[in-house]
């Protein structure tokens, strides 16, 4: 397994969750949300320096029999853009398929209600995708998802 601090993201169209791993990679918390617009990818990268982040896994959401649609689109784009904003640290693609969902029902069985819950679903979504990535790491001794090369993109937050 390698070392150091790891944040998950889940990009969401009006707010991003984020959370954080311990240095030795065992355990994701949560974060902060970000809310999603003009500033956020700078939000990001400020916080993958405060936190000494030594990689970024963003949530891909892909449908249930594993494609991609428009929404899988746009997250590639946003984790090109970020990763040419956090340069040199990589960043990650890792399915989410039903993070959120899983998120939800999570919440709202520890009595989460509607707008409790809406104001932290992103940072525990991001917590599920970034825990399955540390889990998958540790179990196969390979990073989780596919690496993402960060391009210039205009228009950039």
């Amino acid at each position: 397994m390698r070392h150091g601090v790891r944040l998950g993201i889940d990009p969401g169209e009006a707010r991003i969750g984020v959370a954080r791993s311990d240095p030795t990679g065992f355990l994701a918390t949560p974060l902060v949300t970000v809310r999603r617009g003009k500033g956020d990818l700078a939000r990001l990268a400020r916080l993958v320096r405060e936190e000494k982040a030594t990689e970024v896994v963003v949530g891909l959401p892909r449908s249930l029999s594993g494609t991609e649609g428009p929404a899988a689109v746009k997250t590639r784009e946003f984790a090109a853009r970020l990763a040419a904003r956090i340069d040199p640290v990589p960043v990650r693609l890792q399915d989410e398929r039903l993070t959120t969902v899983s998120a939800e029902a999570m919440l709202r069985d520890r009595g989460k209600k509607g707008a409790e819950r809406r104001a932290v679903v992103d940072q525990a979504a991001a917590v599920l995708i970034l825990q399955h990535a540390l889990d998958t790491e540790r179990a196969t001794g390979r990073p989780p998802g596919e690496s993402v090369r960060g391009e210039t993109v205009t228009g950039e937050s």
